[in-house]
């Protein structure tokens, strides 16, 4: 190994070993900087989805790193591989949304298709059943089906939101509601408690994509007359 690699795996150890380290206390357990971190761009990331606007996919690149190593700390391994896949996808988000527009305005909110409903449903069950057989035989994880849910359904809503499926909010609704206790039972209080907003939040995001679904629809319906 050269002097320049051992130079960076030194600087990637002393980053790692800093996000590692608690930033404050909360009910007498430390938060790590890597949870405060992946809360602020998870929440900002969230917030930036609902506008439709840009930036919240490359903030959302480096949400998955921060809490790619929290959730691998907190033996939630499931979750941690989550945001690899998130990674992924979010390159494949960003470039989506960067696509040259037709003149007609572009991709718009659209409602899933019930051959989409399908397909969706039928893909996460088969792979939340596998993803939590294989945490429950080659891990220590504490709750191998909630974590292998929240892995499965959230790469569906995050393909729903590549591609501006209006429903992907109610399928996020359902990853809160699952995450909040998981996460509390890991001692994760801040990211449950950002969980309890984000929930809220997609209620909202939901009603806000709702109208820009019917706002095609009523000027072509306004055209006709």
């Amino acid at each position: 190994m050269t002097c320049g690699s051992m130079r960076r795996v030194t600087s990637l150890g002393t980053i790692l070993a800093w996000l590692d380290s608690p930033a404050f206390s909360m009910l007498n357990v430390p938060v790590s900087w890597a949870e405060l971190l992946g809360d602020v761009t998870g929440g900002l990331c969230v917030w930036l989805l609902a506008r439709q606007n840009l930036l919240t996919w490359p903030l959302g690149l480096l949400n998955n790193v921060f809490w790619g190593l929290l959730f691998f700390r907190s033996k939630l391994y499931a979750d941690s591989v989550l945001q690899s896949l998130f990674f992924a996808f979010g390159v494949y988000g960003w470039w989506q949304w960067t696509r040259p527009r037709p003149a007609s305005g572009g991709q718009q909110v659209r409602r899933t298709s019930s051959g989409e409903w399908w397909t969706f449903g039928a893909s996460a069950a088969v792979a939340t059943l596998a993803a939590a057989l294989l945490l429950r035989r080659f891990t220590d994880s504490p709750a191998p089906l909630a974590d292998a849910s929240i892995l499965t359904l959230s790469l569906v809503a995050t393909y729903g939101q590549a591609h501006r499926l209006l429903e992907s909010w109610i399928v996020w609704i359902v990853v809160d509601v699952i995450s909040v206790p998981l996460y509390i039972s890991r001692g994760l209080y801040p990211t449950a408690g950002l969980y309890v907003i984000f929930g809220v939040l997609c209620v909202m995001c939901l009603a806000e994509w709702s109208r820009a679904a019917r706002a095609p629809r009523q000027a072509a319906a306004v055209s006709l007359y």
